[in-house]
């Protein structure tokens, strides 16, 4: 067969491919991983008691807004790593300002704060725990962003797995914020923020092996 025959041979079933196709692929990864998180945390934490209280305090959205954010500025770097030859640029903002504002924030807290309050401020309660649960949450939502990466056309495989681990760990944090009775803004920029890191090593040293299309 002649190069030129096998080419519109290959081609003749060809059709044009949707371009929303990737964005709904990873929305329905992370409306999936965020409901098998919720259960999770149904099944093993429960809500804190006072949740429909809290819905009414400022310090609760803004304890939310944190990961919120950085799941947001986590998304912009992977729509970038997920396209051959585009370069992240000023994307990486998304994730260095929300991490910034938490730690500002957390430092002017501290500091303000009587010496005898510090340690429990940045220690809180569920220090011990917080990381692990947050880890445990993401789960789910590490294997259904894993699914939704897969599909596409990443080259960069270790930074794209830390930043779609750091993705599922963000919005792991945000279902997690649904039981966590954590009121401290430096717990938050500490433990949060380490709980979120697990997922994304995981992502950094599996995401050669996973990732590979």
């Amino acid at each position: 067969m002649k190069t030129d025959d096998l080419i519109s041979m290959m081609a003749a079933g060809a059709a044009p491919v949707d371009p929303r196709l990737p964005a709904r692929r990873m929305a329905q990864a992370l409306a999936g991983g965020a409901v098998a998180s919720t259960v999770l945390l149904l099944l093993c934490f429960g809500l804190r008691p006072d949740l429909l209280a809290m819905l009414s305090v400022p310090l609760f959205w803004i304890k939310l807004a944190f990961p919120t954010a950085l799941a947001a500025g986590a998304l912009l770097v992977l729509r970038r790593l997920l396209r051959p030859g585009l370069r992240v640029g000023m994307n990486w903002a998304g994730l260095a300002l929300p991490t910034a504002a938490i730690w500002i924030g957390g430092a002017l807290v501290f500091v303000a704060a009587p010496a005898a309050e510090r340690l429990p401020l940045l220690m809180g309660y569920t220090w011990r725990t917080c990381p692990f649960n947050i880890a445990l949450l993401s789960l789910p939502l590490c294997a259904t962003v894993t699914w939704a990466v897969r599909a596409m056309a990443p080259t960069r495989l270790r930074l794209t797995g830390a930043v779609a681990g750091l993705l599922a760990g963000a919005v792991a944090t945000m279902v997690y914020c649904l039981h966590c009775p954590e009121m401290g803004v430096p717990f938050w920029g500490l433990w949060y923020f380490l709980g979120m890191l697990i997922p994304a090593l995981a992502g950094l040293l599996l995401g050669p092996r996973l990732l590979r299309w």
